[in-house]
């Protein structure tokens, strides 16, 4: 795929995908054409350029859905800053009188823990961090009765997977609690795992699968009742009266509105619906490669006495620290060399640095940008380091 990123500097190895990816000439391109060809505003104008945006963000919303399997009829697609801030979103306006409690997990990033944390202490309702088990699931004993969850689906430290994420959703429902995933790092690499997942909410980042910085919601219709808007403006609106207003997000049609206040990322959001078409169309031969690289590169590290890889398998977000060398100055060395990695506690820093004990870590995450030279480099140079 790298004829897609040909922007790259020789030398230059960027493997902070987890961070955020690169994006690939075809969604610039589309960001760049909203911007020179129809610069408007969707749903507020009727001349062209408007109709245009307003088609071409609708069509991003379809995407969305199939790009999950999830139907319509059950579930909408909204757009906002990013992850974390759809994740508070939900939790600054949900009705804690329906909820008894609060469960998150011990792996999560920030984005859930902290948002959980606060949520319990505005609403004085206790919070459980579970201890997931070693390969990323979620112990079958848990009790979710009348609770709100807030779990991701993918680790962004070593890229372990909640594999029972459909029976978690599930056994949540049962129990009368509501579940929000926390899908940022699985839609680029591992969105399989959210395909048809009846979750309440799923929240992820596009500038994490090849697309501008943005987030996306995708939100149960039926989920609705359970949440007071508090966080209104324009856009969101159909009048307004002195006392009183009526709002956009009472017809079903445009339930999404409901996330949307204020005027929207329009170029972003066309950008992420070019960005979903790119990698639906990823050839498999491709893919295969991307998985050979991301293998070659664990079995490497794996291999080498002196690191300590927290990686169980292979993944394209590969965490390490090695014995006797400060992660943030072999951070710096590499960068030298041109290589781009992220060193620290990733925004993981309960599960990292007061529940594992680790040092500050070295994480590689790849993306479809990478190639067999720069894995011969990055293996090179770490080799020669050690």
């Amino acid at each position: 795929m790298r004829e897609d990123f040909d922007y790259l500097k020789d030398g230059d190895i960027y493997v902070d995908t987890a961070c955020q990816s690169l994006r690939p000439k075809p969604v610039i391109d589309a960001l760049n054409e909203y911007y020179t060809n129809f610069n408007s505003c969707g749903e507020r104008v009727k001349y062209p350029w408007g109709e245009k945006t307003e088609q071409k963000v609708e069509e991003a919303r379809k995407k969305v859905l199939k790009f999950l399997k999830l139907k319509p009829k059950d579930y909408f697609v909204s757009f906002t800053l990013n992850t974390t801030y759809g994740i508070n979103l939900i939790l600054n306006q949900i009705d804690v009188k329906d909820f008894e409690k609060i469960v998150t997990s011990d792996i999560e990033h920030n984005s859930p823990f902290l948002s959980t944390l606060a949520f319990s202490k505005k609403n004085k309702i206790p919070r459980e961090v579970i201890k997931r088990n070693e390969d990323g699931t979620i112990p079958a004993d848990v009790d979710f009765k009348n609770a709100i969850v807030v779990l991701n689906c993918v680790s962004n430290v070593d890229g372990r997977r909640l594999e029972n994420l459909s029976e978690i959703v599930k056994k949540v429902h049962k129990e009368g609690g509501v579940i929000v995933v926390d899908g940022a790092q699985a839609m680029a690499h591992n969105s399989d795992i959210l395909e048809k997942v009846q979750a309440d909410a799923i929240c992820f980042s596009a500038h994490k699968m090849y697309a501008p910085s943005l987030g996306v919601m995708v939100v149960r219709k039926d989920f609705l009742p359970k949440l007071n808007t508090s966080f209104i403006g324009g856009g969101m609106v159909d009048d307004v009266f002195r006392d009183e207003f009526k709002p956009s997000y009472d017809n079903p049609e445009k339930f999404y509105t409901k996330f949307e206040p204020g005027l929207q990322a329009f170029g972003e959001i066309i950008a992420f619906s070019e960005a979903i078409d790119w990698l639906e169309n990823v050839p498999k031969k491709a893919r295969k490669e991307f998985d050979g690289l991301c293998e070659q590169l664990f079995e490497f590290l794996d291999n080498q006495p002196k690191i300590k890889l927290l990686n169980k398998k292979p993944s394209a977000v590969i965490s390490f620290y090695i014995d006797g060398i400060d992660s943030h100055l072999f951070g710096a060395a590499l960068a030298d060399e041109g290589i781009m990695v992220r060193t620290g506690y990733f925004c993981v820093h309960y599960y990292l640095s007061h529940e594992k004990n680790y040092p500050p870590l070295i994480r590689i995450s790849l993306g479809l940008h990478n190639n067999q030279a720069d894995i011969d480099k990055i293996i090179n140079v770490i080799r020669k380091a050690l």
